[in-house]
This record gives structure tokens, sequence and C-alpha cells, in this order.
């Protein structure tokens, strides 16, 4: 078991809580509380290993034999520690750390998203759960995006990153993966999105509710689209109106 802060694997796990640079340095991620390791389990992610202590619960234990019939190393680790490894409030009493293996882009995506210097890490895991529920076949993130990957952002996901293929990208090979596709950027002065048709291979760019789009998106966007409202609200929460024009995708293209 083990209980000191000096530990390699706690080290570890400490650096990879908070810093991208060290995420993309070692190509691995944190995954923490049972249903996210359940998720990357059953997507037969690749598992470096697993910590936990005695504070599982009896599906966490159930999760534990699991890792092991597959092989995956687990270890336990004094409840206080770990507990000062969680960003939540209570720790669940299990977290893994996972090899950054996003799944491949398909080769001919006709729904891909991309959310644009969107910073908040709630937002952009909202985003990706809905992306993979409305049948998003790619997530290009530009770099003035969060680290698709920070701990925040796995957990607001809800296990979208282990279905979703999710690619940092820089601007001009964004712009080489959309070549084919009609761009749309979500903009208040767009055309309605009831009145688009959005049946057509196509890339929505999403932009950060603080700062908008990047001019980078501005120019590769090909027409614009918005959320007609009858409020008095002069904008939407990013995650909100990502959701809604991804879900207007899937509507009329397959109940309309």
């Amino acid at each position: 078991m083990i209980v000191s802060p000096r530990n390699a694997r706690i080290r570890l796990v400490r650096s990879l809580l908070s810093r991208p640079r060290k995420r993309r340095q070692t190509g691995a991620f944190l995954a923490e509380g049972v249903r996210l390791i359940e998720e990357a389990l059953s997507a037969d992610w690749p598992f470096r290993f697993v910590l936990y202590s005695n504070a599982l619960s009896a599906r966490g234990r159930e999760l534990l034999e699991r890792l092991k019939a597959r092989g995956v190393e687990v270890e336990g680790v004094e409840s206080r520690l770990l507990q000062s490894l969680s960003e939540t409030e209570t720790s669940q009493g299990i977290l893994a750390v996972l090899d950054e293996r996003p799944l491949p882009l398909p080769s001919s995506a006709d729904f891909v998203l991309i959310p644009d210097s969107i910073r908040d890490p709630g937002n952009l895991g909202t985003l990706l759960r809905s992306a993979e529920a409305a049948g998003v076949q790619a997530v290009l993130i530009p770099p003035e995006t969060s680290d698709p990957f920070a701990p925040k952002v796995l957990r607001a996901g809800m296990g979208a990153h282990f279905r979703l293929p999710i690619h940092i990208l820089d601007w001009k090979e964004i712009r080489r993966r959309t070549l084919n596709l009609r761009v749309l950027l979500a903009d208040m002065e767009g055309r309605p999105c009831w009145e688009t048709n959005l049946r057509p291979p196509l890339a929505l760019i999403v932009g950060g509710e603080a700062e908008g789009a990047t001019p980078e998106a501005y120019r590769l966007a090909t027409a614009f689209v918005s959320i007609p409202m009858a409020g008095k609200a002069e904008s939407l929460n990013a995650a909100v109106a990502g959701s809604i024009l991804l879900f207007e995708v899937l509507r009329q293209r397959s109940y309309s």
C-alpha cells in the first residue's frame, strides 16, 4: 500500500491533475471515479495503473476485480492520501492513469465539431458529451481551447472521450480536415438554425461565450448560423448553444 506523498505514482498523478504540458509529455491523463473508469474499461482503453483506497464502494470493488481480470495493475493507497489527489469534495476511492490515445479520425466525416476558444472545462466537457450523443463523428480542438483531457473536462464529458475521436490540431490542419465540409459558425447574426439546411456534410464551430470565436474561426467559416431567442438574453452558455445546434443537425437528418 502506498502511504508516502513522495511515491513516484503519487507524484505523477499530481502532475497530471493540473499540467497540460505534463499530460502531453507523458502521453497520459487521469480518470477519477467508478463510472468513468467503467466507461474506459468497456471501451478497452489502455490503462497504465489504477489507485484505490478502502473508501471504495461495493460497485467499485466489483470494478476492481474486473480490472485485475483484464491484467490492469492496481495498487492500494492510504485513504487520506488518495483523497488529497481528488478534485471532488468526496473521493470515490479510485482513479486511473490512462494512455492519451485519441480514437482515429474517420476518413470521410460528415458531422464535425470545432469548439473554439472554450476555456471553461465544464462547458467543454458538457459540449463533448452532447456531441457524442448527437452523433458527431470527430471533434477538432484548436489551440485556443482548454485541454480536452483535463480531469474536469473528463468528468463533465461522462465517458464521451472513450467513444468520440477528439484531436488537438492547429488551424492549418483543421482547415485541411474540413476542406470537403460546409463550415458553419454559431453567430448571433447568422441565419436561424431552423431555416438552415443542416443535412449536407458540415463542421460546426462553437465559440466561447466570453470572447466569441477567434479570427481564425471566422476565416474558416463559410456561413453563419444562429439560435432564435424570444427572451432578452444577449447570448446562451456555449455548451447550451452548441448542444441545441448539434441536436438540430440530428433532428433534421433523422426526423424531417
